[in-house]
């Protein structure tokens, strides 16, 4: 601490051209960190504007030099996933360089507009949203499983073409898992506190929510439209995990839905399931332990498919965990690579592009776990013989896919830009200086604010989840502006929900708007 202290201090001397906030910092912040550090969201600090980042220099420079900030645990031996959140070399540089350079703010006025978030939801309203009763931990000596069985009281079948998890403790919410129980049957467990999965096969696993995980958006427009079917009448069956030491803490979890209209055609089925396991390793004390996993576990497979995501999961004692494919002729193709275990950042990995797993293939985990008492992690001290099991002491060795049969071109499209949400959140104005028209809007929306644009002002536009879709070019010395709807490519966007933030004359202001079309 004492280092970094004097580094601050030396460089805040001897660099006269320091990288500042608002000219280069900023924009890597709303790019990669906002997403979790913002008001509402899922960390524990805002680092939306200057004061909260520089407030928090020391933290940051930590975080970022030793590479746990921000949280992405693939290595680049993975395949390419969606929202990446992984510094490049020049970014991390960027923010080392302003931290050891004193952290200057620069002209406060040029700071770019920041990225609009929906408190305490990612995607914010749904079509559905379902709710446990308050429910208070029993996990004493052991974990608590418990299952939720919730109506949907749906009266026409429904497609799921997004699904967020809201834990209402986040601090004892181990896990999540959301299944779709078609038939009504399933009931709700909270006796035994062993309840860890469904009583039928028939109900379909949809996604979850484990710590560091994000919403599930299927893709949802043309050319490639995923989701998961719900019938009417449907309940939603809730399996929650609450680790030893949260006895007497209380939750209340809810899940919000995005559905397809009723009448939304050529929607592709989407199944999740853990086909890579293992369940019979032991794990002796004071030893690094590989193991590993095949699907099938003979043979090869016998359909074309297409994988959509890929969900790791290991506990306390899990080092190392990864997957690949084996394709008829030996053809060996990444999935993940996880080299640094971190038990709290797992979520399901969406390929940017559906890996093709054909017919004659294999697929393949390895990992190792790490059982000796030089894991700060290891719940046991000294260490002991661990096995698989239910409880965060014990362990496991699961990678989940999400697949769906696979159709010719599948793997050529590119699925950053299909995964917006639904339009069927009702359009609240923002209280702001700008006024926009038509909204909704199909091919071009009017921005008009109340003083006239200069030249160095700044107007962005922003998709739902934070990320900069567009920079729209403005005159000087008139009040209005346009956006044609195009990124920065030039290519037009989806219908979506999209956010305009704009800093003009060194005041930001926002508005929501949605494209129809």
């Amino acid at each position: 601490m004492k280092l970094f202290s004097s580094l601050l201090f030396v460089f805040s001397i001897s660099f006269s051209f320091a990288q500042t906030w608002s000219g280069e910092v900023a924009e890597i912040f709303y790019n990669k960190c906002t997403k979790c550090h913002h008001q509402g969201g899922g960390a524990p600090f805002s680092l939306v504007d200057y004061s909260e980042a520089s407030n928090m220099a020391t933290s940051i420079y930590d975080a970022v030099y030793q590479g746990q900030m921000p949280p992405w645990p693939p290595s680049e031996n993975s395949a390419e996933f969606l929202h990446d959140r992984s510094l490049e070399a020049n970014e991390k540089s960027t923010i080392l360089n302003w931290l050891t350079s004193g952290y200057p703010e620069g002209n406060a006025g040029q700071t770019p507009p920041p990225p609009v978030y929906n408190e305490g939801s990612i995607l914010g309203n749904g079509d559905l949203e379902v709710q446990i009763p308050t429910y208070a931990s029993k996990a004493i000596s052991e974990d608590d499983y418990v299952c939720f069985s919730l109506p949907t009281n749906l009266t026409e079948n429904r497609t799921i073409k997004a699904v967020e998890v809201i834990p209402g403790n986040p601090e004892i919410v181990h896990h999540v898992l959301v299944y779709v129980d078609q038939t009504g049957s399933e009931i709700t467990d909270t006796i035994g506190g062993d309840c860890a999965s469904p009583s039928s096969l028939s109900t379909k696993l949809v996604g979850g929510y484990t710590p560091g995980s994000t919403p599930i958006i299927f893709p949802s427009q043309e050319p490639m439209k995923l989701g998961v079917s719900v019938s009417s009448g449907a309940k939603i069956y809730l399996n929650m995990h609450y680790p030893i030491g949260s006895y007497g803490l209380i939750d209340s979890t809810k899940v919000i839905f995005h559905f397809y209209p009723p009448d939304e055609t050529n929607i592709r089925e989407v199944s999740s399931d853990p086909l890579l396991i293992n369940y019979t390793f032991i794990l002796p004390p004071e030893q690094i332990t590989p193991i590993s996993a095949s699907y099938p576990n003979s043979g090869t497979t016998s359909t074309d498919w297409s994988l959509y995501s890929i969900f790791p999961h290991m506990h306390l004692l899990g080092k190392t965990i990864g997957s690949y494919m084996i394709k008829p002729g030996q053809d060996t193709v990444d999935l993940i690579d996880i080299p640094h275990w971190d038990f709290d950042w797992q979520d399901f990995y969406k390929f940017r592009y559906l890996q093709k797993l054909p017919s004659g293939s294999r697929l393949k985990a390895y990992g190792s776990f790490d059982n000796t008492s030089l894991n700060v992690h290891n719940p046991f001290s000294p260490p002991q013989t661990v096995m698989f099991g239910l409880n965060t002491t014990d362990e496991m060795f699961i990678t989940y896919l999400q697949y769906l049969p696979y159709q010719t071109g599948d793997e050529d499209v590119d699925l950053t830009d299909l995964t917006l949400v639904s339009l069927e959140e009702h359009l609240e104005q923002i209280e702001s200086d700008m006024q926009v028209f038509p909204n909704p809007f199909d091919n071009e929306i009017t921005i008009k604010f109340d003083q006239a644009i200069k030249q160095s002002d700044q107007i962005y536009i922003y998709d739902s989840r934070g990320n900069r879709v567009a920079i729209i070019d403005h005159s000087s010395g008139i009040n209005e502006a346009h956006w044609d709807g195009t990124n920065h490519h030039g290519n037009i966007m989806k219908p979506g929900i999209y956010y305009i933030s704009a800093n003009i004359g060194g005041k930001m202001t926002q508005q929501k708007i949605i494209k129809i079309k």
